[in-house]
């Protein structure tokens, strides 16, 4: 037949809806997660394949945790070419793929879907973007404490690991899920009350606090405690500036913004998906507009 016409099928609530121009499905790619609330992810992906002529298009797919299994069965008989997944999702999708990254092993999580051939395969891009901004630099500290102990908190202890540093630890407000994952990771547990005590060279907060809403006046460190020359990363990225960055630039530390780990891990799976690169320098102006236009 001629002409577009639409084919309804996919994941989450609503279906997923692809375009076929001439017979040809335009690639379909997406994010998961629940509650998926608001989302940078598709514009971002959106704008890479739209500036490198690329027909293929991104949405975002609300899938709650029972959908999991169901999703991954769907996607392998779907024309969907990628997936980027986050909370809850994660760890759940792990035990539906055929194959899994040495990365995302390390890691114990997944945050993205990719094909290699017939197989269903996991990444976790979320190392790459946390080592991004930190691997730039001529020399890292030798220690490096990591606020929280979830997924992202998986992810950066990880990446530091990968970069070197020597003496990487783990606080979280629940002393067992620090020390479980201390463990796993071959990391160090400390005690969330003496989280200020370690004289760490970086702290990387990858916990919610400082997110906008209820918890953006809150912060995981007291103003009085930060030391200069410290570097201070917060993965949260809305508001660009968390309370933890404002009082640590004070201060006269270093900081890194949640905006760099997003940025990053989107590039290395939008490479991985396509084979290229998107502009780096576009792509960060794309999502420094999509902040400040949220946040007026």
């Amino acid at each position: 037949m001629d002409g577009p016409q639409r084919e309804h099928c996919g994941p989450g609530r609503d279906p997923v809806t692809f375009t076929r121009h001439g017979g040809e499905v335009t690639a379909s790619y997406g994010i998961i997660g629940w509650p998926l609330g608001h989302t940078m992810s598709p514009a971002l992906h959106g704008w890479g394949f739209a500036q490198l002529g690329i027909d293929a298009v991104y949405e975002a797919w609300p899938l709650e945790p029972e959908g999991v299994a169901d999703f991954v069965r769907r996607m392998r008989t779907e024309p969907i070419s990628g997936v980027s997944v986050t909370i809850p999702h994660k760890r759940a999708v792990m035990d539906h793929l055929d194959r899994l990254t040495d990365r995302a092993k390390a890691v114990g999580a997944v945050n993205t879907l990719y094909w290699d051939g017939d197989l269903l395969c996991g990444e976790n891009t979320d190392v790459a973007g946390l080592m991004a901004p930190l691997a730039k630099r001529a020399a890292l500290p030798d220690s490096a404490l990591v606020l929280g102990a979830g997924g992202a908190a998986r992810a950066a202890v990880v990446g530091l690991r990968e970069l070197g540093v020597a003496d990487v630890m783990v606080t979280n407000r629940t002393p067992d899920k620090a020390q479980s994952l201390a463990r796993e990771l071959s990391a160090r547990a400390v005690a969330w009350e003496a989280r200020m005590d370690q004289g760490a060279g970086i702290v990387c907060n990858t916990t919610p606090l400082g997110m906008s809403g209820e918890l953006e006046d809150m912060t995981p460190w007291a103003s009085d405690r930060f030391e200069p020359g410290l570097i201070a990363y917060d993965i949260v990225y809305n508001p660009l500036r968390t309370r933890f960055l404002r009082e640590a630039e004070a201060a006269g530390c270093e900081t890194i913004s949640g905006l760099e780990m997003f940025l990053h891990q989107g590039l290395a799976q939008f490479a991985l998906w396509t084979g290229r690169a998107m502009d780096e320098a576009g792509a960060r102006a794309l999502l420094l507009s999509l902040l400040e236009g949220n946040n007026r």
